[in-house]
């Protein structure tokens, strides 16, 4: 059968940094919860990402379950951390990026896919047979192996990985992670090795490359500078960088105090001027107070 071999990898499990080695193919469960099932919360039509993704025809989205992280303050805990949703077979899966590319739009859009990666690969091989033929874009929280990422290789035309800290302390504390900065980097590097910088078409779509995004958290302005400053000095001056402002207390950040409340306007200002400092010269930056859907550009493309 198709993706046998690929699929043995689940049997001792090290899709992701965790290495976990529970055999997936028999039910058994790790760290991100995912068994051999692809688990979807839904698939949909997003036309509110950043511009360059979603565009006029909307970004077809796939929402994975369950998360290789555990980010208290998640606003999507629902999906990634109560793993709510439905399993699929690899067949389904198929399936769906092709009704996607049906229905004219941009990209794939594949939400939280790290613990899936081998189901995937089987999923967009199937898919290709078929005639399908958009970008695939790989929106991860880049928790991600290097190892694994290779796997990928070919397969992905755009990664978008979340950069969520620069001090581990911050990783450990609100997503029970150890070494996030170290793993999210290396897979950074290895995302820009695959694909490169963001390459947009006629209608400023765009096709191939890497885009980092940032949330930055209430009173941890220091962490995001030192994400700012670590993209600046060490990635070209063509990487895309879109810096969120979207943050609001959910799921168990309510309990936390530094984390129990929306960026302040000081807070926001600093952070733009910092980035203006740094001379971050492409990328996307929300405006406070407003929702994820309305992501409005900062600097010129």
């Amino acid at each position: 059968m198709m993706g046998d071999k690929m699929l043995e990898g689940l049997e001792k499990c090290k899709v992701c940094p965790h290495e976990c080695q529970v055999n997936r193919n028999k039910a058994k469960v790790g760290k991100c919860k995912a068994t051999d099932k692809v688990r979807i919360a839904l698939y949909s039509t997003h036309d509110f990402e950043e511009p360059c993704i979603s565009g006029e025809k909307g970004s077809g989205t796939v929402f994975f379950s369950n998360c290789n992280l555990n980010c208290i303050y998640c606003q999507n805990y629902e999906i990634s951390q109560l793993g709510k949703g439905k399993d699929i077979t690899i067949e389904e899966l198929a399936n769906i990026f092709l009704k996607q590319q049906e229905k004219g739009l941009e990209n794939i859009n594949l939400v939280t896919p790290t613990s899936y990666v081998l189901q995937i690969i089987e999923a967009i091989k199937i898919a290709k047979q078929k005639g399908f033929h958009i970008p695939i874009l790989y929106n991860t929280n880049a928790y991600d192996k290097v190892e694994t990422l290779r796997l990928l290789e070919g397969y992905i035309d755009i990664y978008l990985p979340d950069l969520k800290y620069a001090e581990d302390s911050l990783g450990l504390a609100y997503s029970k992670i150890q070494s996030y900065f170290a793993v999210a980097t290396a897979a950074i590097h290895e995302m820009i090795r695959q694909v490169g910088m963001p390459k947009l078409n006629e209608k400023g779509m765009i096709q191939k490359g890497v885009m980092i995004r940032h949330l930055v958290l209430p009173n941890h302005i220091t962490n995001s500078k030192k994400v700012l400053k670590w993209i600046k000095e060490n990635l070209p001056n063509e990487i895309y960088v879109s810096v969120m402002a979207q943050y609001f207390p959910t799921y168990q950040a309510k309990k936390v105090k530094k984390l129990n409340r929306k960026l302040t306007k000081a807070e926001w200002q600093e952070i733009q001027e910092y980035i203006e400092k740094l001379g971050i010269d492409n990328g996307y930056v929300q405006e406070l107070g407003e929702h994820e859907e309305e992501y409005v550009p900062k600097w010129e493309l």
